[in-house]
């Protein structure tokens, strides 16, 4: 599935023209909230995902947004695009950031599949996902993992994450066995009690799967610890995730080779395995993570720095769990941050916004939906202007190497940053 969406304002993926841009931006964040969709792409339907709009449902479910910065930049604007309205969130009549949408143009709604391309690479076939099952997974697999580890497994299903701890958690607990499971995204998730399984077993056991998984083209293989007792189990903070190596070279290789500084916030490094970046700072939540935003730019760099961060509540906690205030109030929490940030920058430094997919907390399901996300781009010696509907996450890759005057890439058009 490609693009071929009438709506597309801009060239194609691929036309690396750039315009001009300055010759230097110190800083440039990107920060990603996770999830936060704008509106079912044209094939969502093929995904079950039709009439899904994360933003506009969320603030609807809670009679109005209330997102005073993010209003003021333009995704009410970036919303009237496609003649969406975001409640609570009208059109600026001067907005204070560039606004526009985004279009994924790979297939799959993932976090990996839109966090990559997101950095430049564009998949042109969909990462494996599993049968709901059970069972779910090929029995090679499991009797591979059962062998390496002497153990059985629970679960071997489609599932959500904290409906199956609560089902299957007992029996984990008495008998150690891990619990495997999937989703609609392309991954296998480990479930272990942090008192039954140690951390470090549990993190082996993914790192064994993820070398078996290469081969089958799954994204992610994702370590769920818990805690608490029978019918109050909770995931705890030590998520860890093993992501498939990125195929193709992402916006971090051209950067660096033009003297980048990169750094990665959150979930960013598992999610590019590690690879690509000077610093990794693997923070938990949204507060640590815009916590350290913050002290970097506080801090400044010696010398250019791209800064990658993911702020995975709005998925994790809220979009998942089909929770809109939750999701809409965390998103308030985000917008009051952001203005401290912005307050932080220099002339040449820019904080853009976007998401990887969506999460409609109003939708059936507990999976991530297939929607546009947005693109707001700030900064106090930025003009702004209206992106359009761009074809490809993949123009924001292009634009942040035009931006550093480093090598363009395979995919994307650069707009103005």
């Amino acid at each position: 599935m490609g693009c071929g969406f009438a709506a597309c304002r801009r060239p194609q993926a691929g036309n690396t023209e750039r315009p001009n841009m300055p010759a230097e931006l110190r800083i440039i964040c990107v920060v990603v909230i996770d999830s936060f969709g704008m509106g079912a792409l044209p094939d969502a339907a093929d995904y079950g995902d039709e009439g899904a709009h994360t933003g506009a449902h969320q603030a609807a479910a809670v009679g109005g947004a209330r997102w005073p910065l993010l209003s003021r930049w333009g995704l009410g604007n970036a919303a009237a695009l496609r003649g969406d309205r975001i409640p609570g969130v009208p059109p600026a009549a001067r907005p204070e950031a560039s606004a526009g949408l985004m279009a994924l143009r790979s297939p799959g709604k993932d976090t990996v599949t839109g966090h990559w391309e997101l950095a430049g690479v564009v998949l042109n076939r969909p990462l494996r996902i599993f049968p709901p099952g059970p069972p779910s997974f090929p029995r090679d697999l499991l009797d591979a993992f059962r062998a390496e580890f002497d153990t059985s497994v629970l679960g071997d299903c489609a599932a959500s994450g904290t409906e199956i701890i609560q089902r299957l958690g007992d029996e984990h607990c008495r008998t150690g066995h891990p619990i495997v499971y999937t989703s609609a995204d392309s991954v296998v998730q480990i479930a272990a009690h942090e008192d039954v399984v140690p951390l470090e077993r549990l993190y082996a056991m993914c790192a064994f799967m993820r070398e078996r998984c290469d081969a089958l083209q799954v994204g992610r293989v994702i370590a769920r610890p818990f805690e608490g007792a029978a019918g109050e189990y909770r995931r705890t903070a030590r998520r860890k995730d093993f992501a498939m190596r990125v195929p193709g070279e992402t916006v971090m290789a051209p950067l660096r080779r033009a003297g980048v500084r990169t750094v990665a916030v959150g979930k960013i490094g598992d999610i590019f395995n590690n690879e690509g970046f000077d610093d990794i700072h693997p923070d938990k939540g949204n507060d640590a993570c815009l916590g350290r935003l913050e002290t970097l730019l506080r801090a400044r760099f010696d010398r250019p720095a791209f800064v990658f961060v993911n702020l995975v509540d709005t998925d994790m906690v809220y979009g998942h769990r089909r929770d809109p205030r939750g999701y809409h109030d965390a998103v308030a929490v985000i917008d009051e941050r952001l203005a401290a940030l912005a307050a932080l920058l220099r002339r040449d430094d820019r904080l853009i916004v976007t998401a990887d997919h969506g999460c409609d907390p109003c939708h059936r399901g507990t999976d991530h939906t297939r929607e546009y996300v947005p693109v707001l781009i700030y900064g106090p010696g930025h003009a702004s202007t209206d992106l359009g509907i761009r074809p490809t996450l993949a123009d924001l890759a292009q634009s942040l190497d035009a931006a550093f005057g480093a090598d363009p890439l395979a995919n994307g058009t650069a707009f103005r940053l």
